[in-house]
């Protein structure tokens, strides 16, 4: 379900708070560029604009909490004020592993009731659409944890110590995307954990907790930017939005 109107987004915000972390702590070392990807141009604005820009198109009343190293904030505000940025948002310090800037950002929610709803986002991923965040929403909502994947097209092979491999069926295969998204009580305590290596996402945060996460459809423009050849295709997909409008 996708919020249209300032009147609806107030009905859902009296039911159920929803909130973002969106996360952008990268280097930019697989783009060979000096400026961190976060701050990449894309279309003429900064690819975390558009991230945030994305949500806020989404639900007007969203609350985000952007995660950004200390050693960027200042140089994420000149950009605010030179590009006229005005979405609201909180900034958390980005920690030393994706599960300590993770957990930055829900500690900037700790005056939010247990039933509010979170998700947690890739800065670099600006291109997810309405539907699959509403999807990611309704479902944690309903099962308490739900991320979007999309079905495997490529063959995969599994490779072994020794130098072997061999073919994996790929029906049994998601490739998951962002934003994973929980209920806030269950994500609280499942970051009370102390961490692990294991935690490759926030989902492995929660299923190490113990609870089962929920797969709903993402979407395919919902990429990654993290090569040049990965801003290409971005600029391509916002050459298609505009012409759609």
């Amino acid at each position: 379900m996708v919020i249209h109107n300032w009147a609806f987004a107030l009905l859902i915000y009296k039911l159920r708070m929803e909130h973002v972390i969106i996360v952008a702590g990268g280097k930019g070392l697989r783009m060979g560029a000096d400026l961190p990807k976060q701050f990449l141009p894309v279309g003429g604005w900064p690819v975390l604009m558009h991230t945030l820009r994305t949500f806020y198109q989404y639900n007007p009343l969203i609350h985000i909490v952007l995660v950004l190293p200390t050693h960027h904030q200042a140089y994420w505000h000149d950009l605010c004020r030179q590009y006229h940025f005005e979405v609201p948002h909180t900034i958390a310090d980005g920690g030393e592993t994706r599960f300590h800037s993770s957990l930055s950002g829900l500690r900037a929610l700790d005056a939010a009731p247990d039933t509010d709803l979170v998700a947690i986002h890739d800065g670099v991923r600006p291109f997810v659409l309405a539907d699959t965040i509403a999807r990611c929403f309704q479902m944690a909502e309903q099962q308490g944890a739900a991320i979007p994947v999309l079905p495997v097209t490529d063959t995969l092979r599994l490779c072994s110590l020794d130098g072997t491999s061999h073919t994996v069926p790929r029906d049994s295969y998601r490739s998951v995307q962002t934003p994973q998204t929980f209920r806030l009580g269950l994500l609280r305590q499942a970051f009370a954990q102390p961490f692990s290596p294991a935690f490759t996402d926030d989902a492995s945060v929660v299923e190490a907790f113990g609870h089962n996460v929920t797969l709903v459809e993402g979407n395919r423009e919902n990429i990654k930017l993290t090569t040049p050849f990965d801003l290409v295709v971005g600029e391509a997909l916002l050459r298609d939005r505009k012409s759609e409008k």
